[in-house]
């Protein structure tokens, strides 16, 4: 097994605390056993066999005003410079499952880095078959500057609308009042 394939099984085994999965129940026959390995195997195959890759670039981060004070928020970035990188696999049902590393300035204007898993259930609402809309999940690990850039897992909600090779994905960071609560958006363009 590549390393990198064993530093992002290792990075999902990190979620197995947080989500209650022992590895001895990941084998066995339940409900969330098979949750485990549903998602270890969509993760493994889209590593090994991806069908795109992809560029990532963040296009805005914006805190919802009615969760912060305007003092905080006339202090914050909003403008997320950065890049990632990513490859993604289409499966039979026309889903999307994506890997990716991507780092971007963050409120604080410091770097902050991310990677991991993304699905998204993938709609076709019009004729034209380019024209989609996803909405699932990633799966991940940041680090903050203001955290001492200790590694923090990430569970967030995913959505997105694109027309060909260009999608526009979005999460949700849900938090307290001054904290969190931001939306934050990027461009994904497949090649």
């Amino acid at each position: 097994m590549a390393l990198t394939n064993k530093i992002l099984i290792s990075i999902l085994l990190s979620f197995s605390p947080m989500l209650g999965i022992s590895s001895a129940l990941a084998g066995q026959n339940s409900v969330l056993g098979d949750a485990w390995n549903s998602l270890s195997s969509n993760v493994s195959q889209t590593w090994n066999e991806p069908q795109h890759y992809d560029l990532y670039v963040p296009a805005i981060t914006w805190h919802a005003r009615f969760a912060y004070d305007k003092e905080k928020t006339d202090e914050y970035n909003e403008r997320p410079w950065g890049i990632g990188f990513g490859q993604t696999r289409w499966d039979e049902s026309g889903n999307w499952h994506g890997l990716y590393v991507m780092a971007f300035k963050d409120s604080f204007n410091k770097w902050e880095p991310i990677g991991g898993y993304g699905w998204e259930k993938i709609w076709r609402p019009l004729k034209d078959d380019n024209f989609h809309l996803g909405l699932g999940y990633t799966l991940g690990v940041t680090a903050r500057d203001n955290w001492s850039y200790i590694p923090l897992p990430v569970v967030l909600p995913l959505a997105s609308v694109g027309y060909g090779r260009a999608t526009f994905q979005m999460t949700y960071i849900p938090g307290t009042y001054n904290n969190g609560n931001v939306y934050f958006a990027w461009l994904r363009f497949q090649f």
